[in-house]
C-alpha cells in the first residue's frame, strides 16, 4: 500500500496532460443492559436505588480492546489528547465523537481537525512531534502503517496506540466499533453504522432493476490504467451496491492491491455502461474523467457516448477510506440516477 499512495503522490502533471492520449493511441491505433428491577420485599427509596446502581455500575475504564490488527491494548482513563496519524484515523476519531491534537499533513476534513499540529505524513510520521503533545492516545493507521517499518516505531511509543484503517466496508464498521470502545462513546458510533447502512440500502433501492456495468478506474504516472476489483476499496463500494464489476474476475497485477491491469483493448472488451474515474493528482493535473473520451479507442464505449463517464470523489473512494462512506454510497446512486 505504501508504493500506492506515494506513486500516486509524485505524478508528473505535465507528462498526464501530455502523454495520456498519445500513449493509448499507439497502444490501440490510432487510466449499552438495563436489567430489570426486579420485585422485593419493601420498596427502596429512589435515593437509595441511584445510589446502588451508582455503586454497582461498571466503570468505563480501563478497557481493553482488540484493535485491527489484532493487538490487544490497554486504556486506562479516557483519553484526552489524542494524535491520530491519517486522514482514516481522524476521521473515524471525530466519528466516535473525539477531537485530535496532532495529525498527519494531509488532512483537510473534518474541518476542525485542521487546527491541529501536524505531526509529518502518513508515510513519514514525525515522532518527536506525536510525543512533544504529550497523548494519551495515538491513533495509527492499520493499512497504510501496518508494515513493519511503520508498525514498530508506533509500537514502541510509551503511550498507548491503537491501529485502526479501511481497505473495505465491513473495515470501517469494524473501526467505527473499535473507537466507540475506545473513547467510550458507543451510542455515538452505533448512530453512525446506523446511517452507513440506512445509504447502503438507500443506493441499493435506486439502482434495484438496472442491472448496471461499472468500473471503477485510476492512472499512474505512466498512463497505465488501473481497475479496482472488489477486494479494493473502490470495488466493494460497488458491490456492495450490487453492480456489476466487468474487472472483478481479473488477476490482480500492477503494484497496487485489489487493483488489476486494464490494457486498452480490455477496457473496450468490457464496455462498461459507468465509468467512475479516480484522479489521484491533485490540480492542475487533468482529471481522469476528462481524459477518457479522448482516447481513440475509447470514443465508442456505452460510458463515452451516453456521457456517464463520472469524474469521482477522490477522498472518499481512494484517499480517506472510513465514515463517510455513507456519501460514497449516495455519490454512486446519484450518478448512475442523473439525466445524461
Amino acid at each position: 500500500m505504501i508504493s500506492f499512495y506515494r506513486r500516486f503522490s509524485t505524478i508528473s502533471v505535465l507528462s498526464v496532460a501530455l502523454a495520456a492520449v498519445a500513449i493509448f493511441a499507439a497502444a490501440c491505433g490510432g487510466d449499552d443492559d438495563d436489567t430489570p428491577a426486579t420485585a422485593t420485599q419493601g420498596a427502596a427509596s429512589p435515593a437509595a436505588s441511584a445510589s446502588a446502581n451508582a455503586s454497582t455500575a461498571p466503570a468505563a475504564y480501563p478497557v481493553k480492546v482488540t484493535d485491527q490488527l489484532g493487538r490487544s491494548v490497554e486504556i486506562k482513563a479516557k483519553p484526552k489528547v489524542i494524535v491520530a496519524v491519517s486522514p482514516t484515523a481522524v476521521e473515524m476519531v471525530y466519528a466516535a465523537g473525539g477531537t485530535v491534537a496532532g495529525r498527519s499533513a494531509s488532512v483537510d476534513f473534518p474541518e476542525a481537525a485542521k487546527a491541529a499540529k501536524e505531526v509529518g505524513t502518513a508515510y513519514q510520521p514525525n515522532f518527536e512531534e506525536i510525543l512533544a503533545l504529550k497523548p494519551d492516545l495515538v491513533v495509527a493507521d492499520a493499512v497504510i502503517q501496518a508494515q513493519p517499518t511503520l508498525r514498530k516505531p508506533f509500537e514502541d511509543l510509551p503511550v498507548p496506540v491503537i491501529f485502526t484503517g479501511a481497505d473495505s466496508v465491513q473495515k470501517v464498521i469494524d473501526g467505527l466499533t473499535l473507537m466507540g470502545q475506545v473513547l467510550d462513546s458507543k451510542a455515538t458510533t452505533d448512530k453512525v453504522i446506523a446511517n452507513i447502512n440506512t445509504a447502503k440500502e438507500d443506493a441499493k433501492k435506486a439502482l434495484a432493476g438496472k442491472n448496471i456495468s461499472a468500473v471503477a478506474l485510476i492512472m499512474d504516472r505512466d498512463q497505465t490504467l488501473y481497475a479496482a476489483k472488489p477486494s479494493s476499496y473502490a470495488g466493494d463500494i460497488l458491490a456492495q451496491l450490487g453492480i456489476t464489476n466487468p474487472a472483478a474476475s481479473q488477476p490482480d497485477s500492477g503494484p497496487f492491491p485489489g487493483y488489476t491491469t486494464l490494457p486498452p483493448e480490455k477496457m473496450v472488451q468490457f464496455d462498461p455502461e459507468y465509468i467512475f474515474a479516480i484522479t489521484p493528482a491533485p490540480p492542475p493535473a487533468p482529471r481522469l474523467a476528462t481524459l477518457i473520451p479522448q482516447i481513440p479507442p475509447f470514443k465508442g464505449l456505452k460510458a463515452v457516448t451516453n456521457k456517464k463517464v463520472v469524474d469521482t470523489n477522490l477522498e472518499l473512494f481512494l484517499q480517506a477510506p472510513g465514515p463517510r462512506v455513507a456519501e460514497a454510497f449516495k455519490a454512486v446512486a446519484a450518478a448512475v440516477n442523473a439525466a445524461p
